[in-house]
């Protein structure tokens, strides 16, 4: 088949900006269209002029009818756009990856209660297949429709799944404690995210009500086959990007270190963009910087009997672009890895 003719909805974001950076490098793609309402008719390296002499396109407003000429649209617009813009005839016409909220929960009650607006679009939610690819490959493979899944749910999910799919540990025992950079709130302009509140500084937020937990229980009970609730502890660190995540659980039996390696090893020995770590390095967020992968390391604490599960993550890319571009090459049987396998910058 020919290039991929693609367009980008809400391109003028950090995560927006990310996406259109990947695939103006990704050889099987024809960026042909990049919508924002806030830049429309500036040349998108008006706004990012490191693009200058790469890409010469324009930002467009919205336009449904430009839409029907693609053969993917990814959404990386705020949540509540994409459930008033998509509906089933849109999905006839082309595949479509959407990195927002708004078709990541099954259950339209808990997406009410967390983000405090009815649903426009509850019967599409069950055509969006979850895009976490290392757990649902199958599903995308043979999908039209991703929810991209957020960044601080990629980094918990990914690092807990094995042990909650082999029944290992007490699913009323799990806390994660999480980081994130500040481009994890968005481009837009907020005091909180002011260069004088976040610098030299380090904070909790929206602690027992971030709208990710619910994502992070949803996917963890599917591994269970039965509920997880876990308690999710979101931080901001004085960085532009990266997340690092500690949680910390029980075991239902005794086990060792290397058994527990071993465990991870059998879900994800194959996954190229997940890297269980030897037991003397632990995640940092300069290893995955710029990249979309995704770093493990496990520690089993023979004093307390607690298990210490660190992950790390760029949340930009594997955490948003990069793994939506990852949903892309399943969707269209490329290889998993096509412009993808850049390595971070230390």
């Amino acid at each position: 088949m020919g290039k991929l003719k693609v367009g980008v909805l809400g391109s003028n974001g950090y995560v927006g900006y990310e996406l259109v950076r990947l695939l103006l490098n990704h050889e099987k793609v024809d960026l042909c269209y990049l919508s924002s309402r806030t830049n429309k008719g500036k040349k998108y390296y008006e706004l990012y002029p490191n693009l200058y002499s790469r890409l010469d396109l324009s930002f467009e407003d919205v336009d449904i009818n430009k839409c029907l000429d693609l053969d993917l649209l990814f959404f990386a617009t705020p949540h509540g756009f994409s459930s008033e813009f998509i509906n089933a005839s849109l999905l006839k016409r082309l595949k479509i990856i959407d990195l927002s909220a708004d078709f990541r929960l099954k259950n339209s009650n808990i997406y009410e209660s967390y983000y405090k607006k009815a649903h426009p679009a509850k019967d599409l939610l069950k055509e969006a297949v979850y895009g976490l690819c290392e757990v649902h490959k199958k599903e995308i493979k043979k999908a039209s429709f991703i929810a991209n899944p957020g960044c601080y749910t990629t980094c918990s999910i990914l690092s807990l799944y094995p042990l909650l799919k082999e029944d290992l540990i007490d699913e009323n025992f799990i806390i994660i404690d999480a980081k994130s950079g500040v481009s994890g709130a968005g481009r837009e302009a907020k005091s909180d995210n002011l260069f004088c509140e976040v610098n030299e500084n380090f904070k909790a937020y929206a602690l027992s009500t971030h709208r990710h937990t619910p994502e992070i229980e949803q996917e963890l009970s599917l591994a269970l086959k039965r509920e997880v609730r876990v308690q999710f502890s979101p931080h901001l660190l004085p960085v532009q990007r990266g997340i690092l995540s500690t949680s910390y659980t029980r075991l239902k039996e005794k086990i060792t270190q290397e058994e527990l390696k071993k465990i991870y090893k059998k879900y994800y020995e194959n996954e190229y963009f997940i890297r269980l770590l030897p037991d003397e390095i632990l995640p940092q967020l300069k290893f995955t910087r710029g990249t979309n992968f995704l770093d493990i390391s496990l520690k089993l604490d023979e004093r307390t009997s607690n298990l210490i599960i660190l992950a790390n993550l760029d949340n930009l890319i594997k955490g948003a672009a990069g793994q939506a571009v990852q949903n892309m090459n399943l969707l269209f049987g490329f290889d998993e890895k096509l412009g993808l396998e850049n390595l971070s910058m230390i």
